[in-house]
């Protein structure tokens, strides 16, 4: 009996996902097909044409957005900005720095700046408890 080695594959919004791009804006043999993890290696090692475009230009994933425009994916949400942005409108974004993306930018500040003090706190609480038990 030969042992068959199980390809392991994903479907395309998994792959998109993993590319950080938008579904919808993929060839449609991409979204109609599956991506073995060997593939979307090789998509992630040796991007073709249509990959570089899309990360350049969009249009991009809600991820995608909010990290460029710094803020959270329920900040955008709360911006009204629920559909994908092409980079152009990111861009015009950043420019016209409308009030709600200076405040959910704020609000990204302050939880990145409270995350890295909760992590501070604990590691000095580990290390107590280490100084403690030798």
């Amino acid at each position: 009996m030969t042992s068959h080695q199980n390809t392991q594959t994903m479907k395309p919004a998994t792959a998109a996902k993993k590319l950080g791009v938008y579904l919808e804006a993929t060839p449609a043999e991409f979204q109609e097909g599956v991506v073995s993890r060997s593939e979307l290696s090789a998509l992630q090692a040796d991007p073709p044409q249509w990959l570089q475009d899309l990360r350049a230009n969009g249009p991009h994933p809600r991820p995608v957005v909010a990290a460029k425009l710094g803020v959270s994916i329920a900040g955008l949400a709360r911006g009204g900005v629920t559909e994908p942005l092409t980079t152009e409108q990111i861009e015009a974004l950043k420019q016209e720095a409308p009030e709600w993306l200076q405040r959910e930018r704020t609000t990204q500040a302050e939880v990145r700046k409270e995350t890295v003090r909760i992590k501070e706190k604990n590691a000095e609480r580990a290390a107590k408890a280490r100084e403690q038990h030798s």
